[in-house]
């Protein structure tokens, strides 16, 4: 068990499975994409780890780049996506992969695909770490999920609790 700020968190997810999640999306995304160089657009903060992780993994040539948004204050959506820091590349008939550590409400994504509509690209494909289908509240399809979890907050492996426990190399769940 771990302490963050007021809250203990308990081992849920380890870094062997995290790092075989990732291995998989690598090689799934790599598939689909075999003949193109797509962009990756990495979702900041959370996605830094599953960014790095996957880029050592993807063995085809790529671009990457970030945007930052926030939804979350504490342990719970705002239901309000703000844009932080933007794109600053044309996409225009690129292929784009938004890379997301975890999705979700979904809201975020929703912001994000009416980015890209408006950069008018080639292919617009979502790939998420940590994919939490009771929360979910969209009708868009995720088309890359590593791993599906129940609706719990988490930390670590970049995602944090009131900016603690992005570090953390393994995923803990809020204890009950």
């Amino acid at each position: 068990m771990i302490q963050l700020h007021d809250k203990q968190f308990v081992p849920f997810i380890s870094a062997n499975e995290i790092d075989f999640a990732i291995t998989k999306l690598a090689a799934q995304i790599q598939d689909d994409f075999a003949d193109e160089t797509p962009v990756f657009v990495g979702v900041l903060n959370g996605s830094f780890m599953v960014v790095s992780d996957l880029m050592k993994k993807y063995k085809k040539p790529c671009e990457i780049t970030f945007i930052k948004m926030a939804s979350y204050e504490g342990t719970a959506s705002t239901e309000n996506v703000k844009q932080l820091i933007g794109l600053n590349q044309d996409l225009s008939g690129r292929s784009v992969v938004i890379l997301e550590d975890i999705v979700d409400t979904g809201n975020t994504l929703v912001e994000l695909k009416e980015l890209f509509k408006s950069q008018n690209v080639k292919h617009l494909k979502i790939a998420t770490l940590f994919f939490k289908p009771e929360a979910y509240k969209q009708d868009s399809k995720i088309d890359y999920v590593g791993i599906r979890i129940p609706n719990k907050f988490i930390v670590g492996y970049g995602l944090d609790y009131d900016g603690l426990g992005r570090n953390l190399p393994e995923v803990y769940q809020l204890s009950e």
